[in-house]
């Protein structure tokens, strides 16, 4: 269903049972998936892949321009995967050919309102970012993650699977998988245990995070020590890996531990 006060350029591609509201906006060079329903005064503009049954709620903006200086009007995309919800007001720029070219919203992800993701960014699928979080460009963002609301993350910052970050926070540095982060500067201050449970982490597994993370931000070790010593002490599994890989990988460091000095 398309509301004949809705402008759709004609070179726009619309899929079967999308509905379209009343005052929406679609330029051309636009893909929208089957299912998908895009409320009134959304504004999707060039570039834009939307995968099926989104839901797009009232004045957000798809795929406008960078906010970057050193964007000189190349052709760049957005791309939101099935079963996303963005909500009202939210803001997606699209991706810069000094990088990616694109920027990428998963499937199953929930953007709450007045939520804003920069140039070049990378969200995993199931993620939660909460009102008003403000994601610089560059940034990576990986499965089931949780930013808490007015959180502003600083370019280039990468955050892990399974962590979950406290409202209002100022994200400078990398957050490692199954964190929970908080304090001024963010800190470690736990690991995402409910998270985990609900998601089907065994108790084992979660034991094994916690051991791990305490070696790291708990013991006052250095980090490049701390490695070398989950690395020597413990068999590999793919938990420790995944955490071991990521840390080794943080361009801009990892955040500290609370009151460790790390």
């Amino acid at each position: 269903m398309i509301q004949p006060l809705a402008y759709i350029h004609p070179q726009a591609k619309i899929a079967d049972n999308v509905v379209i509201e009343p005052f929406v906006t679609i330029y051309k060079d636009v893909t929208i998936g089957e299912g998908t329903w895009i409320g009134s005064n959304v504004t999707i503009m060039e570039g834009a892949r939307i995968g099926k049954n989104c839901r797009i709620f009232p004045g957000a903006v798809i795929s406008a321009q960078p906010q970057d200086l050193k964007y000189k009007g190349e052709a760049s995309t957005v791309t939101i995967g099935d079963n996303t919800i963005i909500r009202e007001c939210v803001t997606l720029n699209r991706g810069t050919a000094l990088d990616k070219n694109t920027t990428t919203i998963g499937a199953n992800c929930l953007l709450m309102a007045y939520v804003h993701v920069a140039h070049d960014c990378v969200i995993g699928d199931n993620v939660i970012i909460a009102n008003s979080v403000q994601l610089a460009g560059h940034i990576e963002v990986q499965d089931y993650a949780f930013i808490g609301g007015a959180s502003a993350v600083h370019q280039f910052v990468s955050i892990g699977a399974h962590s979950i970050i406290s409202g209002g926070s100022l994200v400078r540095k990398d957050v490692p998988p199954y964190t929970k982060a908080g304090r001024e500067p963010l800190s470690y201050v736990g690991i995402n245990s409910v998270g985990l449970r609900r998601r089907g982490f065994s108790s084992e597994q979660i034991y094994e995070i916690q051991d791990i993370y305490r070696t790291i931000f708990l013991k006052k070790l250095n980090i490049s020590r701390a490695l070398d010593i989950i690395e020597t002490e413990r068999e590999p599994t793919e938990i420790r890996d995944e955490i071991l890989d990521f840390i080794r990988n943080s361009n801009r460091g990892v955040m500290k531990g609370f009151g460790s000095g790390v």
